[in-house]
Formats: C-alpha cells, structure tokens, sequence
C-alpha cells in the first residue's frame, strides 16, 4: 500500500511539472523534429551550438515567467549535444553521447511517461540522459574502444502515468512517427542502430518496429508492444525484453480491448523474444551502473548478442 502511495504521489507531482512546462511553452501543432544534419564534426558541431542557444534562450523565458525549477532544469542543459531541442509543450530533447561522426553503431534510448524538459535529466539513471550516459559508460568498459554513439530520445510528448491516455497507444502512435526518420537518417549514412526501450516507450518502439532497419530492439519494463508476438511486429531485428524482479509492471494487465492496453507480455513464451536477465531491480533501476540490466543492455547496444546473459 506505501509503494502505491508513493509512486501516486510521485506521479503526481511530475504531472505537475508536466503541466507547468507546457503552460511556459505552450504547444504548437506545426513543431516538428529538425532532421539530421551531415554526421561531420563540422556540421555537428554546429547543431550542438545552435540547440545550446535555444536551451538558454527557454531557460531564460522560464526564469522570466516565474518558474525558477523549470529555469533551473533547462539551465542544466546548456553546453550539451542536442541535435534537436524545442521547448514547446512538454518539450522535446535528442542528446548525443559520444562521437556521432564517427560512431558505428548507435543506440537510441527511447524513455516512457511523465519525461518532459523538467525530467530530461533530473532522475538520475532512470532520466534519459542519466540512462544514455550509464549506458555509454558500460559500454566502454566492455569495450573502451568501441565506436558508439548513444542518442537519449524525448522525440514525443509522453503520456501522464495518471492519465487514461497511458493506456492507450495514441502517443506512442506520434511517437514512433517521430522515431522512424530519424532511424532511417542514421542508416542512410551507414550507422547501425539499437532501439532500447524503457515502459510506456516500449510501445513505440513496437508500433515503429515494422521493416524498421534496426539490428535489435530491447525493451524492458515493458507494459507490451501493441503487438501479439514477435512475428507481428514484422521485423528482422532481434527483439529482446526484460524485466527486474521488483519491477510493478508484472502486474500490469496484457489485454488489448476497446483500444486499452497493449496486448501479450513480451516475456512471455508466446511472444517469442529473446529473454535477458535484470536482476532485482523495480521500474526505474535498469541503468544502475554495473548493475545486470545495464551490463546485457550494454551487449546488446554494442552488438554482441552472445555477451547477453539469460
């Protein structure tokens, strides 16, 4: 009964911060995601510096509005390498961590409810840019020569965990409209991808899956993937998922009926995925440093299929 408690409370209080972001900058029904520019040093680093001073400029307009945690959030992301950034709505943020120009391989970590501006990196590990960042260090201690690039991903406005709309598919539906571009702007100049996918972001990436040029797509803390199994998905990527023993979303009904809810667990034996262990951990721990999720996220991220543990 406490854990419920706390994580109604909890919820709350990022709807409130949700709701407070977006009355700063309202949203607007022509923001669309800024493609890619040329994967060069030159050109990146252009981008980083043009998106570094939208972030000032939204920090500034916070502060001038009377939000001073909103100031301070987007404050906190200046200097960083955003390839896109927009502040209206709930906001939207794409990070880069580590060397696009000359990454191999990248992994896209594709976050769930209540992430906004306000959350992007404010969580630690379970924020998008904390996880990108304990996931690219993982990495490197596999391999501290790999060329990957890790892309923290709040392409879409998510849904509210309080909201009857987290149990619909409609914003992942924009979502992976969003997602798919940029997929198939990385591939076009010869990357190849990983989706990892975390709760509500899991169905994006089902949604997004069909002939999607990616070689694996990861979920965990999966609530499902709008999908019956892995066949339906129609895809050719090695699909993954899994879950911490502690983790409350195991109690999540695997229904789809009316338009609510996402279908068969995707740890189930009828899904057909390839099952990784987690560990102990809840909801929010799958990129605790070292930790057995982030180690077999890691593998998976980088390529090696045969360094994930069952």
């Amino acid at each position: 009964m406490r854990l419920r408690r706390a994580a109604a409370i909890g919820a709350a209080a990022t709807a409130v911060v949700l709701a407070t972001t977006a009355a700063v900058f309202p949203a607007s029904p022509v923001d669309r995601p800024q493609p890619l520019p040329a994967l060069t040093s030159r050109a990146l680093a252009a981008r980083y510096a043009a998106d570094s001073q939208l972030v000032a400029r939204a920090a500034h307009a916070a502060s001038r509005a009377g939000q001073a945690g909103l100031a301070r959030s987007l404050d906190g992301l200046r200097g960083r390498h955003f390839i896109d950034f927009n502040p209206r709505g709930q906001g939207l943020a794409v990070e880069v961590i580590g060397n696009l120009a000359r990454a191999r391989r990248v992994a896209i970590l594709v976050p769930g409810s209540d992430t906004s501006l306000a959350t992007f990196d404010s969580r630690g590990t379970a924020s998008p840019q904390g996880s990108a960042l304990a996931l690219a260090a993982q990495a490197r201690r596999f391999d501290p020569g790999n060329h990957l690039a890790v892309i923290a991903w709040l392409g879409y406005a998510t849904p509210s965990t309080l909201s009857p709309a987290v149990m619909t598919s409609g914003d992942a539906g924009q979502g992976a409209s969003a997602l798919r571009p940029l997929v198939d702007d990385l591939v076009r100049h010869g990357h190849q991808v990983a989706l990892i996918c975390h709760s509500y972001g899991s169905v994006v990436c089902g949604l997004a899956a069909s002939d999607l040029p990616v070689t694996d797509i990861a979920v965990v803390g999966s609530p499902g993937m709008d999908a019956s199994s892995v066949h339906a998905l129609d895809t050719t990527a090695r699909v993954w998922a899994g879950r911490g023993a502690s983790d409350w979303i195991r109690f999540v009904p695997h229904v789809h009926f009316f338009g609510l809810g996402f279908g068969q667990d995707p740890m189930s034996a009828a899904f057909g995925a390839r099952i990784f262990a987690c560990g102990g951990g809840g909801h929010s721990g799958y990129f605790q440093p070292n930790g057995v999720a982030v180690r077999n996220l890691a593998q998976i991220a980088l390529g090696d299929p045969a360094g994930v543990t069952r």
